[in-house]
C-alpha cells in the first residue's frame, strides 16, 4: 500500500517537475543548448549570481563553465570504456584538475569584493559535498547492517 501511494504521488508530481525544467540544454543537461549565451542565462550558475557579475564577466564565466562542461564530458567518455579502479581514479583526478583550473580562471576575473563572495560560495559548496558524502556513507553502512 505504501509503495503504491508513493508511486501515485510521484506520478502526480512528475508533470509539474517536467514543466519546471529549464529550456533544453547541451549534452547531459549542461550548458550549451539553445540560448546558452543569451541574456538572462546567468541564473544557471546558481550561487554565481550572488557575485553581481558585469555583463562582460558573465559572458566570460558562461564561456568558461561551458568549456568545463564539454571538457568533463570528453574526459568521462575517454575513461568510460576503462572501468578499472585505477582508471576511475585517474578520471576523477583529471576532472578535479579541470574544475580547479576553471574556478581559478573565474576568480581571476572578479573584483576583490566578488572574490570574497566567491570564496564563501566555494566553502559552502565544499561543506555541502562533505555533508552529502557523510550521508551516503551512513546510508551505505545502514544498508549493510540490514542485510
Amino acid at each position: 500500500m505504501r509503495k503504491t501511494l508513493m508511486a501515485l504521488m510521484f506520478a502526480a508530481a512528475l508533470p509539474t517537475v517536467a514543466m519546471a525544467m529549464p529550456p533544453e540544454a547541451g549534452p547531459m543537461g549542461g550548458p550549451g543548448g539553445p540560448g546558452f549565451e543569451g541574456p538572462g542565462m546567468h541564473h544557471r550558475h546558481g550561487p554565481m549570481e550572488r557575485l553581481n557579475l558585469t555583463p562582460e564577466q558573465r559572458q566570460q564565466v558562461d564561456q568558461m563553465m561551458g568549456d568545463q562542461w564539454r571538457g568533463r564530458s570528453e574526459i568521462t567518455q575517454k575513461y568510460l570504456a576503462k572501468l578499472s579502479p585505477a582508471d576511475q581514479k585517474a578520471m576523477m583526478d583529471e576532472q578535479e584538475a579541470a574544475r580547479a583550473k576553471t574556478q581559478s580562471g573565474i576568480r581571476a576575473l572578479l573584483t576583490p569584493e566578488q572574490q570574497k563572495t566567491f570564496d564563501q560560495i566555494q566553502k559552502d559548496e565544499a561543506q555541502r559535498r562533505a555533508d552529502r558524502a557523510e550521508f551516503e556513507a551512513w546510508k551505505a553502512q545502514k544498508a549493510q547492517k540490514t542485510q
